[in-house]
């Protein structure tokens, strides 16, 4: 039976902290949903804000085509308006909130409502029949207006342990108004999946509809409870991509259409959808100006990352020794790390691609290199590309593309105008001089940054790009600086990876030194060496 998957990033998960959509974003989002094959996605709450009235006026004229220009109408998905029951001592069709819905033009409304008798009494102030009655009205005007309506039972399980008839009486109200579908929410994230089965189990005489779970992830089990839910009869998951919301977050519906479509057989997405979780996932993020999760199940970059030499060894014999499940089938993709753990199978397994054979002495002088230079501060599992460097250089394969003659950089602030009452400090301003080798030139130039690795940046690229006009498409997309051994103070020695990218990829590099900018330099370095190296195809 297929599982309706009912995605809430637009509405819930933009409750999270530090979570933004613009409305370019929740239509681009909106448009992914919809290819991979999300059944129900809830663009919005249409009365609190003018963005979220906007989003449904444009998404019904279509959604952003993401591989090309123009738009599109949806293919899979349906639009959800997201609101609340009427106010109390007022009709449902006078509602302000509710007439926000059907404005909205969305097919779909959820309406959410108290089942929980303290919050009708401490929180909504209203008698316990009147609550009834406003669910009850709420759902029948929207049904009166042709829509489908969902009924989110707020704090459902909490309501129903508290006062089992009442929270009862509430999901037959909603029933009695003509409700398409209830939807049981642990909106506390409190409970454990077997109050969510038990509770299910004791109520599904009493619910004449289909069902569906909205839980939160406080106790962090919401895609546990949501599973155990599909179990006992839910037809619909309601979550958010990568699990973002309020507070602890929601179900993560990566994590459960991986579960429901691998895992327990049902069919969820449209075809070729759960390839696509990975790209999903990251594309959310990137959105969102979040950090991507490395250890997030199936689609984490460490979800199939293997550093201990015996799992190494056992997954390069057979993959899924050490693999649940293909990387692929999710979009992933397997990584092998090297470190002072690693032994000769990580070094086999990571430098397949130079095509070295069992030369184990190789191998053993490969791994000796990377001990030694972890002991100095080094570590390559989260600097790829400067490992790969190692290796060109051990097996004797490696020419620099240039040479460090000298470089010099200078941090100078002004304090003109200081003096001046109100008057703001000027920004410090930094420049770079390059003397670099390149062939038989000699090439000295300076470069203007933001800091000294931005200045550094440019009077390097200005250096280079001459002989080498690729670079010019290469970008530095993050710097990361971290102390190592922080007994020595402001000695300390740093170790400063860099990512970098072009238009194909995107790389790390590592430098370690106790100067921050001689660090940098390293990374720097490193990083457009790799990119010179492998566009002219010498890391294969």
């Amino acid at each position: 039976m297929r599982i309706q998957l009912y995605d809430t990033t637009l509405r819930d998960g933009s409750q999270g902290e530090g979570v933004n959509f613009s409305l370019q974003d929740k239509l681009l989002i909106t448009s992914m949903l919809d290819e991979l094959g999300f059944d129900f996605i809830e663009g919005g709450f249409p009365a609190s804000n003018e963005k979220d009235s906007e989003y449904f006026q444009r998404v019904a004229e279509g959604v952003p085509e993401l591989h090309g220009g123009g738009t599109r109408p949806l293919a899979n998905a349906k639009v959800v308006a997201f609101g609340m029951t009427r106010r109390k001592g007022i009709a449902a069709s006078e509602d302000q909130g509710l007439q926000a819905l059907v404005k909205s033009k969305a097919p779909v409304c959820t309406v959410v409502g108290k089942t929980w008798d303290l919050h009708v009494t401490e929180v909504l102030r209203v008698s316990l029949e009147e609550n009834l009655a406003m669910i009850r009205d709420s759902i029948a005007y929207l049904k009166s207006e042709g829509r489908t309506v969902f009924y989110d039972a707020e704090h459902f399980f909490d309501g129903y342990q508290a006062n089992p008839d009442y929270a009862t009486k509430t999901i037959r109200a909603a029933i009695e108004g003509g409700v398409d579908m209830v939807i049981f929410c642990d909106t506390n994230g409190g409970s454990l999946p077997e109050k969510i089965a038990a509770t299910i189990d004791s109520i599904r005489p009493h619910v004449t509809v289909p069902f569906g779970i909205h839980c939160h992830n406080d106790c962090e089990v919401a895609v546990a409870n949501s599973l155990k839910a599909v179990d006992s009869g839910a037809v619909q998951v309601q979550g958010t991509i990568n699990g973002i919301g309020e507070r602890c977050g929601n179900a993560d519906l990566v994590s459960v259409a991986a579960n429901l479509a691998l895992k327990k057989g049902r069919q969820v997405l449209a075809e070729g959808g759960v390839g696509r979780l990975t790209e999903i996932s990251r594309y959310v993020y990137e959105l969102a100006n979040m950090n991507f999760r490395n250890g997030q199940p199936f689609v984490g970059r460490s979800a199939f990352a293997h550093k201990g030499g015996m799992h190494v060894h056992a997954v390069n014999r057979i993959a899924h020794s050490y693999e649940h499940i293909d990387p692929a089938v999710v979009g992933n993709e397997r990584r092998i790390l090297v470190s002072e753990l690693s032994g000769r199978s990580n070094i086999m397994a990571k430098t397949t691609k130079f095509n070295l054979g069992d030369d184990n002495a190789l191998m053993k002088r490969i791994l000796d290199r990377v001990v030694e230079l972890e002991a100095e501060g080094y570590q390559f599992e989260a600097a790829e590309a400067s490992f790969d460097l190692l290796v060109k250089k051990e097996i004797g394969q490696y020419e620099p593309k240039f040479r460090r003659l000298h470089y010099h950089v200078v941090v100078q602030m002004d304090a003109s105008g200081l003096d001046s009452p109100g008057a703001r400090p000027a920004l410090p301003m930094t420049q770079a001089t390059v003397k670099v080798q390149v062939g038989n030139r000699i090439e000295l130039v300076a470069g203007e940054g933001d800091g000294p690795v931005n200045a550094l940046d440019n009077a390097l690229r200005k250096a280079l790009v001459p002989a080498y006009p690729q670079l010019s498409t290469m970008r530095l997309v993050d710097y990361k600086v971290r102390v190592i051994n922080s007994t020595e103070g402001t000695a300390a020695k740093v170790r400063v990876v860099i990512e970098s990218a072009d238009d194909q990829d995107v790389w790390s590099t590592i430098g370690v030194s106790e100067n921050v900018i001689e660090a940098s330099w390293q990374a720097l370095a490193d990083a457009i060496d790799y990119k010179l190296l492998k566009d002219n195809g010498q890391l294969t």
